[in-house]
């Protein structure tokens, strides 16, 4: 019984003609070898399995061919050669970079290289996975790389240049090898099947080559899986059953289903694929890669994007040509959220089920609503109707407008106060208003407005109408108040001031009014500058009072404290040097420790 050689040893190129996919790297290295212009220091990089070891033996072994051909290939035949076609040449030497990557390896190979070779020009020293190598490795490398002697030619090779010291990429000519293609791949499984007599259908190599994502090695190692799997009959069925891919047929008849808006085809359509054992990420994906090459197919200069065959390549065309480019950005994009959303995603394959309901709906005309599933359109309205009240209109109509509009303000109040995180202190319980009672009439002589303009929320205009419209001065009754009622709307307040004010409106917080009569308070701060800015505030503050008091006499009066009065402390500065005051301690602490207030 013979042994079994795995096609990617037995299929392996031993020329550059027979290197698949990197032609433009091998016509260069033909060139180099017919001109003898060879540098001292290759570098291969690129992807696993796309020739990088296999090129730079076939370099080795060209280089050192004693009858080299005409278009620059080994002859195959004389001693040199035989001896690499028989593993025996002792001038090419293969190190493992990943299990030699010590000094002393290295040291080893230097001692090496002195040698000439016997038979050929040169010794060539091809190291694999070079960016193992430890960085005294690549230090002890660096002067023998840069100097070495005329016989000696190093070739690395690595998939990782990024991990190259560049004082080491600086030395080498750099080769980067690319993935090969779809199609390249394609052509080359056809070759091995026609040596094996192997029966195989073009759209299952479209899968494999697929699969491989570039590497030539990975597509031979699943071409012979699939062989021993299906007995030497490579069909579409056979592949996409052992290699676990999802059929194209499925994701067209998703799109048609899309087409048609029918979300319960949808719903049931991915749960017999759920069913099949298909994550929803790869299908997601894959349904994501399908709208793209139908996207793809509707243009013509575009169609050649296509890595499938041609039997398919139709079945994307005739579908494309019944989908809207609007529809397909849509869906796309809706399938990129989706596979951004999914790790995060607690309840998956509700994530799922959603973006394939919204691309069903894709098709539908927007509507302003919540119906279908589909998200509604941001459009903000108006949460209450003011009613506008004629001159003709009778009494009773007004009184009713009047009432929702004070039920309405004090319902905005608390919500504003419970968004802005206000202290919670209990709503005064303030003397029931009249059935005909209207609200105070405030006169700009009584309140004297401040001049800044960001804290004026209405205008003389706006105050006129209001007293047209809904204030008999005559009919208005002045409540009594006490202190608590005062304090509670003094921070009511305080929690209505803008963002920009957030500092006095916490130095207002801290202040508590006095009630020094019926109508007059006070307000003790502890500076003149915030003395200051507490008068320039006062109308505002005493026009906030009268209205929410229903008194039209409250007086607010400021001053500063005295120096045996106890003022608060408003900031951490301030709370240490009373801190300080009570404890000497304290400041004797900081000073040994050398802290700081922050």
């Amino acid at each position: 019984m013979e042994n079994y050689i795995v096609s990617a040893r037995k299929y392996r190129p031993t020329t550059f003609d027979s290197v698949v996919g990197q032609k433009s790297l091998t016509t260069t290295l033909k060139n180099a070898i017919a001109n003898n212009k060879l540098a001292h220091a290759y570098l291969f990089c690129g992807p696993r399995g796309v020739g990088k070891t296999t090129c730079a033996r076939i370099f080795a072994k060209t280089i050192n061919c004693l009858n080299p051909l005409a278009d620059g290939e080994a002859c195959n035949e004389c001693e040199s050669c035989k001896a690499f076609n028989e593993q025996r040449s002792y001038n090419i030497h293969e190190l493992d970079a990943a299990s030699n990557n010590s000094v002393d390896d290295i040291r080893t190979l230097i001692e090496q290289v002195r040698i000439p070779p016997q038979i050929g020009k040169y010794k060539v020293y091809i190291i694999d996975e070079v960016h193992m190598l430890s960085s005294s490795a690549f230090n002890a490398f660096l002067k023998t790389l840069e100097e070495p002697p005329h016989h000696a030619i190093f070739i690395l090779a690595t998939t990782e240049k990024h991990k190259i010291l560049p004082t080491i990429l600086s030395r080498c000519q750099i080769y980067d090898f690319n993935r090969i293609g779809i199609n390249e791949t394609v052509e080359h499984l056809k070759y091995v099947a026609s040596k094996e007599s192997i029966v195989v259908e073009l759209e299952a190599l479209m899968v494999i080559a697929q699969k491989a994502d570039g590497g030539m090695r990975d597509a031979l190692s699943i071409f012979d899986q699939i062989v021993s799997f299906t007995n030497a009959n490579v069909t579409y069925k056979s592949v996409i059953e052992n290699l676990n891919v999802l059929d194209y047929d499925y994701y067209f008849r998703l799109v048609d289903i899309f087409l048609k808006n029918d979300v319960t085809a949808a719903m049931l359509l991915m749960n017999e694929i759920v069913n099949k054992g298909f994550d929803g990420n790869n299908f997601i994906n894959g349904l994501a890669s399908h709208l793209r090459d139908l996207l793809v197919s509707k243009d013509k200069a575009t169609v050649e994007l296509l890595e499938v065959s041609d039997s398919v390549k139709g079945k994307y065309t005739e579908q494309a040509s019944r989908c809207d480019t609007k529809f397909l950005y849509k869906t796309m994009k809706l399938c990129n959220n989706c596979d951004i959303n999914y790790k995060t995603s607690k309840n998956k394959r509700l994530l799922v089920e959603l973006t394939l309901i919204e691309c069903a709906q894709a098709t539908l005309p927007d509507e302003d609503g919540i119906g279908h599933g589909r998200r509604p359109k941001h459009i903000l309205k108006p949460i209450f109707k003011q009613a506008a009240v004629k001159n003709n209109g009778s009494a009773q109509e007004r009184e009713v407008d009047n009432d929702k509009s004070e039920s309405t303000s004090s319902s905005s109040t608390v919500s504003e106060n419970r968004d802005k995180k206000s202290l919670n202190i209990p709503k005064s319980p303030l003397p029931k208003k009249e059935a005909k009672s209207n609200i105070p009439v405030m006169k700009e002589s009584d309140i004297r407005f401040s001049l800044k303009r960001s804290l004026l929320k209405s205008t003389e205009k706006d105050n006129e109408e209001t007293l047209k419209d809904n204030v008999v001065e005559e009919d208005y009754k002045d409540y009594i108040f006490n202190e608590k009622d005062l304090s509670y709307y003094w921070r009511d307040f305080a929690t209505s001031l803008p963002d920009e004010e957030k500092a006095n409106a916490s130095r207002m917080m801290n202040i508590s009014p006095k009630l020094l009569d019926d109508t007059l308070f006070e307000v003790v701060v502890d500076n003149e500058m915030v003395e200051k800015y507490m008068n320039e505030l006062r109308p505002l503050i005493e026009k906030h009072l009268c209205e929410k008091l229903h008194n039209r006499y409250i007086t607010m009066k400021v001053r500063v404290s005295e120096n045996k009065e106890i003022i608060r402390a408003y900031s951490h500065k301030e709370r240490f040097q009373l801190m300080s005051q009570k404890n000497p301690s304290l400041l004797k602490m900081k000073e040994a420790f050398g802290l700081e207030l922050s």
